[in-house]
């Protein structure tokens, strides 16, 4: 690991323990067993850190779920990718999403803004899929019902209360019911 990605991955559990305005400069470096001023030589601010951290694991997201989609046979196929990618996401990455739902007003606006590009285009891969599934549904209720599933799956910080591997089986099939898939 980088020391790079170590900055980005201890932030992730620091913000998400104590929060992006509870953790400082000198905090994030000597986690990371270097001095605060050290960061600088990755990151021109703390905010750059939050910023990369929830812009990259957005691409990552929509980048994963792009190929896992497009390597399924069919549509319902790809649904069951689309969760099992976003099911081992969100079990690998609970303080990712504990600091997206807390922080969001800490990071940048111009980092908002492509998180929320990301998370839109994130979202009509899951609707377009829905939609091929299902040809009733209308572009509104597709992209109403890929939200609720990522809800049910991004519960993980709070609702992981079983050993990851039965979590997986439990959200999986909670979600793959939710969207008419199972």
């Amino acid at each position: 690991m980088s020391r790079r990605d170590q900055i980005l991955a201890t932030a992730a559990e620091l913000f998400a323990t104590h929060g992006f305005h509870g953790v400082s400069v000198a905090d994030l470096g000597s986690a990371c067993g270097i001095s605060g001023p050290a960061l600088y030589k990755h990151f021109p601010s703390k905010q750059a850190v939050l910023a990369e951290m929830l812009v990259a694991i957005s691409e990552e997201l929509l980048r994963v779920g792009t190929e896992r989609a497009a390597a399924a046979d069919d549509a319902r196929a790809a649904l069951a990718a689309l969760v099992d990618w976003h099911v081992d996401f969100a079990l690998r990455h609970r303080a990712l999403i504990v600091v997206q739902d807390r922080d969001w007003e800490a990071l940048p606006v111009e980092a908002r803004d492509r998180v929320r590009a990301l998370q839109r285009e994130y979202v009509d891969l899951w609707a377009t899929q829905l939609r091929l599934a299902d040809p009733t549904l209308d572009q509104p209720t597709a992209r109403s019902m890929a939200h609720a599933a990522f809800g049910l799956i991004n519960s993980t910080p709070h609702s992981g209360l079983l050993p990851d591997t039965r979590m997986r089986g439990l959200l999986s099939r909670m979600a793959l019911g939710s969207l008419g898939v199972s």
